[in-house]
């Protein structure tokens, strides 16, 4: 009697515990979204391909676009938005230690990688001290960009220089004594004519309509500097996160962004070779 007792007990508190997490998610799973974006690409990739996937599964999806990259992390930490598409592995690992937010990626997009563009040249043989050279201001870009510099030998960088927090002090004279100017990564494009060459993230080149393939060095972007889908951690594992991943990872993504010659020279999922 006792045990039937028991087993009774334990079957209405398993079964209030069952109601309480049902009633807390609405009992059903969650299908609006707010996914943020900056300014670019990654918006547009997601509007004319991933949105109809996900509106097919019967999303609905708000997309919005912060004007600088800065205020959309702090937006996914107060629960504005659900999802990001616009930085790196190493740009959100340096995010969660400063504002105290718990990001992690599920996967990876279609990713333009840096590249060295000139508009006053076109070779880089012209290279001498007093060169000027723009580089990002934001410590995990500006590392990506001088990475660049020093495979072609031009600068060398210290081993301890970090990614994150990286600064220009890190950097020292190798072939030449390059004048550097510090910039925006969103001017560097339009500031071209102002130096002799210039590190610009590839996004900002597909976006003016311009080819990956124009720069005189392109970066061989590691997977820490790839793009990637941001969401709180509670939430990976959570179905629409799934349905996310499925989206990017598709045919049906894979064969618009393989029709548009904006996205030569992109890197491509691994889910697709």
């Amino acid at each position: 009697m006792k045990k039937l007792f028991l087993a009774v007990l334990l079957g209405a508190v398993l079964l209030l515990a069952a109601c309480g997490s049902e009633e807390a998610s609405g009992g059903e799973e969650k299908t609006k979204l707010v996914v943020g974006f900056g300014v670019g690409t990654y918006e547009e990739q997601f509007r004319n391909s991933i949105l109809p996937i996900m509106e097919e599964k019967g999303y609905e999806i708000e997309m919005k676009v912060f004007s600088q990259n800065m205020q959309v992390n702090p937006a996914m930490k107060e629960g504005s938005i659900d999802a990001s598409v616009f930085q790196s592995t190493a740009y959100m690992e340096g995010i969660n230690k400063e504002i105290g937010a718990n990001m992690t990626g599920i996967v990876f997009v279609p990713t333009a990688p840096q590249g060295l563009y000139s508009v006053n040249y076109d070779t880089l043989d012209v290279v001498q001290d007093g060169t000027t050279i723009a580089l990002p201001n934001d410590p995990v870009n500006q590392e990506r960009a001088v990475r660049i510099l020093e495979d072609l030998g031009w600068v060398t960088v210290d081993d301890d220089a970090g990614t994150t927090d990286f600064n220009m002090r890190s950097v020292h004279p190798d072939k030449y004594d390059i004048d550097f100017k510090i910039l925006d990564p969103a001017q560097i494009l339009v500031s071209l004519a102002d130096v002799d060459f210039g590190v610009v993230n590839g996004n900002y080149i597909a976006s003016a309509g311009k080819k990956i393939s124009d720069a005189l060095q392109i970066e061989n972007t590691p997977k820490e500097h790839r793009i990637i889908v941001s969401v709180n951690e509670e939430d990976k594992d959570t179905q629409w996160a799934k349905d996310l991943i499925d989206a990017y990872e598709s045919a049906e993504f894979e064969e618009y962004i393989r029709s548009e010659e904006k996205y030569d020279g992109f890197i491509l999922s691994e889910a697709w070779n």
